[in-house]
């Protein structure tokens, strides 16, 4: 996935993606990833909504 930002520096969430890719041993690459099996993005994808609703829920229960 390319990066639009103009200090080409990864986002947040480009972060946490390759985090959470390497915690649930799927190999994503910098970059095209379109080869990757449906399971494997699945994996990662679910596990990103996972932490945001986490996050969410954490932030929350302080107020």
């Amino acid at each position: 996935m390319s990066n639009n930002r103009s200090n080409n520096r990864p986002s947040g969430f480009e972060n946490l993606k390759y985090e959470i890719a390497s915690q649930v041993g799927v190999d994503l690459k910098e970059g095209y990833n379109g080869d990757l099996p449906s399971r494997e993005a699945g994996k990662v994808g679910g596990n990103i909504t996972k932490r945001v609703f986490q996050v969410y829920r954490d932030q929350h229960q302080n107020q």
